[in-house]
């Protein structure tokens, strides 16, 4: 008997150009993580340009990983931070049924690119702080509905606009079972780790103002949860603070 595990899927490397379902075509490939790969792909009927995300099948038993993640996506859809969830479908590749999860497609760059393109790889207290607000701001909706997004960094957040403010959408939702109060805890950690990493990090981190040290509290995660245990406390405390 052949193998099963030769009949895995851990790509589907789908060429620009292929249709799925008779209804989405491939227009490139947005990103893959352990479950699965995300395309830029264009409805048919409509022309509309919308993401899909692909789950591998040996990493979505029953449906179990696109099910949680389509319900907590409809869950957070009033938090304006979130992508908006659209629907469901299966398509068959390499003769698998694959669940696919059609999203609202964001324009914008990665933040960690946009970090690197900054004069130094890094920006000035003044723009990260605006930067940090937004994110604890988008947060504070997703943890007020009792919710987390559990893997927060600079390589899952895209920055749609920028200036004075920032506006910016998050990508994926980390599946780390029932909510609980320690994941809103691991989400505030991760929002001052990405602002130390915007300041520079290490590198930079001495000749900060004494006001931005205060916000990063030397990384330490037990400073930072005795200030800040959510991202309302961290919001509020930026917009009080003395600068």
């Amino acid at each position: 008997m052949p193998d099963k595990k030769q009949t895995y899927i851990d790509s589907f490397n789908l060429a620009p150009g292929r249709v799925l379902a008779r209804k989405y075509e491939v227009l490139s490939l947005l990103g893959a993580g352990w479950e699965g790969e995300v395309y830029l792909i264009r409805e048919l009927a409509t022309g509309i340009e919308r993401t899909a995300k692909m789950f591998f099948p040996e990493r979505n038993v029953r449906d179990k990983n696109a099910q949680f993640y389509a319900k907590k996506l409809h869950k957070l859809r009033h938090c304006p931070i979130v992508i908006q969830y659209s629907a469901q479908d299966h398509i068959i590749v390499k003769g698998h049924q694959v669940t696919v999860l059609i999203s609202e497609y964001v324009e914008g760059e990665l933040l960690s690119k946009f970090i690197a393109r900054q004069p130094g790889k890094r920006l000035q207290p003044f723009q990260a702080l605006h930067l940090l607000h937004a994110l604890a701001s988008g947060m504070e909706c997703i943890h007020n509905i009792g919710e987390y997004h559990g893997d927060l960094h600079s390589d899952n957040i895209i920055l749609q606009r920028y200036g004075l403010g920032f506006d910016m959408k998050l990508v994926d939702l980390f599946h780390a079972g029932a909510p609980r109060r320690y994941n809103i805890h691991y989400d505030t950690i991760d929002m001052i780790h990405i602002f130390y990493e915007a300041l520079g990090g290490q590198k930079h981190y001495s000749k900060q103002p004494d006001a931005i040290k205060a916000i990063c509290c030397g990384l330490k995660s037990s400073l930072i949860l005795k200030k800040f245990k959510s991202a309302a406390q961290l919001r509020n405390y930026l917009e009080t603070m003395q600068w």
